[in-house]
């Protein structure tokens, strides 16, 4: 595994972070990783996410989209 140094973190920035790694029960560093790694999802994880929330929206029938589609075509 790789190893970041990162130098110049405003120290509101730091506070927030200890706060918020106090919150979750564990590091400073382990909240940077969990942060880091939520926001730099790989493109399987998107696509499974897309794909959850996909099936919890209703089903439209097809006249409806037909409908949906023709607004505004008149």
């Amino acid at each position: 595994m790789a190893t970041i140094t990162i130098r110049n973190i405003p120290k509101d920035v730091v506070e927030r972070i200890k706060i918020k790694a106090k919150n979750n029960g564990h590091s400073m560093e382990q909240e940077v990783r969990e942060l880091i790694n939520q926001h730099y999802v790989n493109r399987e994880e998107i696509l499974k996410r897309i794909e959850e929330r996909w099936a919890k929206l209703p089903k439209a029938s097809k006249e409806e989209l037909d409908s949906w589609r023709n607004i505004g075509r008149d």
